[in-house]
């Protein structure tokens, strides 16, 4: 099974300056609580046992986050703030770890997977991009379910959503024989980057979620400076299919690109009236401005 992810957080974040000029993206709250806690939320639903962030000296907030903090927890229980310490000491669940490597230099999303080679070892391992939330409408969420795929056929799989077809041109679109059900899974022949629109080989973007195997870390290796002089995962995917099959799974949820700002924006709107003590209060508030 999959227990260990690799979370790239080492990116400076330049689509949401000016806020991250001073504080991660990552750390940027979705309602009341950081983005970034909600894709680890996801990948510990999924089964995962161990987070591996892959960071940058500016990111030190991050790993703070996910650290307990005895001075607060301290202070909370002599005020008798029992809820909430409940809620700081509860951010990790027992049983899960949170470590982080560096990444010395930007070169793309390949290397920062390669960076976290040594803590991955032997083992497969799922990659959560942590610009992108995914809202999952079932209990079970889709990484679990891509997992469960990669168990049954060995394939490594790419989540993939269906977008409008005149937005194909933004985006990452991979190249399958027909279109698969939501929540099911496909072989794909390879991702085309930002096609044309009309040339487009599907309407199914890559999303950000990844489960892989162990080998990809020698091809990353092995894996030539690409596009924008970086080393790209898709690049080594693509050498990947060369000896077998991946697969591409369409997803059953939301995403939201919290990367830009209009979609943290969208973000905080979704998640904040589904929140169990603010949701109606928002709910009605939104209604009330959009009178």
């Amino acid at each position: 099974m999959i227990k260990k992810a690799i979370l790239p957080v080492a990116g400076l974040g330049t689509r949401f300056l000016p806020a991250s000029k001073s504080i991660p993206k990552e750390m940027v709250t979705v309602v009341d609580r950081p983005a970034i806690e909600y894709v680890v939320r996801e990948a510990v639903a999924a089964g995962i046992e161990q987070i591996i962030l892959v960071t940058h000296s500016s990111k030190a907030s991050i790993e703070n986050y996910f650290d307990r903090n005895f001075e607060l927890e301290t202070t909370l229980e002599q005020k008798n703030k029992t809820d909430l310490l409940k809620e700081i000491t509860e951010i990790l669940p027992a049983g899960v770890s949170v470590i982080s490597v560096r990444q010395p230099q930007p070169l793309g999303l390949g290397h920062a997977v390669l960076c976290a080679k040594a803590v991955i070892g032997d083992d497969d391992f799922a990659v959560l991009l942590p610009d992108v939330l995914v809202k999952d409408q079932d209990p079970e969420n889709d990484l679990a379910r891509m997992i469960q795929r990669y168990a049954q056929s060995r394939a490594s799989q790419i989540m993939v959503e269906a977008v409008p077809e005149h937005l194909v041109d933004q985006y990452g679109i991979v190249e399958v024989a027909a279109s698969p059900e939501e929540g099911e899974s496909i072989v794909m022949q390879g991702i085309v980057e930002k096609p044309a629109v009309g040339t487009a080989p599907s309407n199914l973007s890559v999303v950000g979620r990844y489960i892989l195997p162990a080998k990809i870390m020698q091809l990353l290796e092995q894996t030539p400076r690409g596009a924008g002089n970086e080393i790209q995962l898709t690049d080594a995917i693509a050498m990947l299919q060369q000896t077998e099959a991946v697969e591409a799974y369409r997803m059953k949820g939301q995403t939201f690109d919290c990367g830009s700002k209009l979609g943290y924006l969208k973000a905080v709107l979704h998640y904040g009236i589904d929140h169990p003590k603010l949701g109606s209060e928002f709910k009605a508030l939104i209604q009330e401005l959009a009178l």
